[in-house]
């Protein structure tokens, strides 16, 4: 359940446009997937940048396989889709002197494509690893998308090094499906899965290959205008994000500053720095999204064991204490007060519309 106050993460429209042509490759009407996918939802306009809400993206990406009778289908939309720049960033990238660099600007600037995007780049001896984990509420990693994803990367690396890029092997979070034939067919192997990333693996040497397209006087142009586009995303800016790390571990193991600054691609120090920047704690903000979650879930009518446990209580008697400090009565009380408050407001607009 998202939280109350925490502003929603946005994604830009790249994926969908690349979406759509895909759908279209495959002899699929998009709009009519669409339209079928998101039935009876109430869909929010992307913002006035063209932006789309995260959240909404699961909706249609775990419809897809029913709605075309594909159980493959992130895997043949990823085979037919054609990656290129569609944005500052794929355009920075292409500019970049070499491959690790291009990387580099993919992993900074990546909360410009997706406030939920998780990456990082990993180098270990011989190896090294892109992670191009994103997660939901409640969901995780999603099948179809990641496996689309990973495709799109993998096409992606191969042009930026013409032909250069071999992937060595490859990782996914969710389970491992019934068949693999597409799989290997598609990614030249057989993928690990119930891993703890969504990650590539390729020779750490490909990270010096210069790409023929660089172009370094254009690409600090393209990064200054990158860092203007992400300071002006107030939603995927740091300390939302992790609001929105925190509210996804909220009652788990691990809803702690070195996992969460871990799930940031970030060191635990980088970001005691980063919110001490900002005049924040990591302890008030988990705080402050426990509160928000309490009340939520307590109006939406949740057993009061059940909102203790999802806002990180094991016990009741402390989530008592915390709730009084947050809002200075019992969790009974706020929701008796406030459910009555509520069944007014609806008879005084009934009242007012009868007139």
């Amino acid at each position: 359940m998202p939280v109350a106050n925490l502003l929603p993460l946005t994604h830009s429209a790249t994926l969908r446009r690349l979406l759509y042509e895909g759908l279209q490759a495959l002899g699929l009407n998009p709009l009519q997937v669409y339209r079928q996918a998101y039935q009876g939802m109430p869909l929010q306009p992307g913002t006035a940048q063209a932006r789309l809400m995260h959240e909404m993206a699961p909706v249609l990406w775990q419809a897809l396989p029913n709605l075309t009778g594909d159980g493959d289908i992130g895997l043949h939309l990823g085979e037919v889709m054609q990656p290129r720049p569609m944005d500052v960033l794929g355009y920075a990238q292409q500019a970049s002197a070499t491959l690790r660099e291009a990387l580099e600007v993919f992993v900074r600037f990546q909360h410009v494509l997706s406030g939920g995007f998780a990456a990082r780049l990993e180098e270990q001896s011989d190896s090294a690893c892109l992670v191009i984990d994103i997660d939901y509420q409640g969901l995780g990693s999603l099948r179809q998308q990641m496996e689309c994803l990973a495709q799109l990367f993998c096409k992606q690396l191969t042009a930026l090094t013409d032909g250069r890029f071999r992937l060595s092997a490859l990782s996914f979070r969710h389970a491992q499906p019934r068949r693999l034939g597409e799989h290997r067919r598609l990614f030249g192997l057989t993928p690990q899965f119930g891993q703890p990333h969504d990650a590539l693996y390729f020779p750490r040497a490909l990270l010096e290959q210069p790409l023929r397209t660089a172009n370094q006087e254009l690409q600090q142009l393209l990064c200054a205008h990158a860092e203007a586009l992400l300071a002006g995303l107030e939603e995927n800016q740091l300390l939302n994000r992790l609001r929105y790390q925190i509210s996804l571990r909220l009652g788990q193991q691990g809803c702690d500053l070195p996992t969460c600054a871990q799930a940031m691609d970030l060191s635990a120090a980088a970001l005691q720095r980063a919110l001490a920047q900002q005049g924040q704690g990591f302890r008030r903000l988990r705080e402050e999204v426990r509160r928000l979650r309490s009340r939520e879930l307590l109006l939406a009518g949740e057993p009061l064991r059940e909102v203790a446990r999802a806002c990180g209580f094991a016990e009741l008697s402390p989530f008592y204490r915390a709730f009084r400090r947050w809002y200075g009565q019992t969790p009974e009380h706020y929701r008796q007060r406030h459910s009555a408050a509520d069944l007014e407001a609806r008879a005084e607009a009934s009242e007012a519309l009868g007139q």
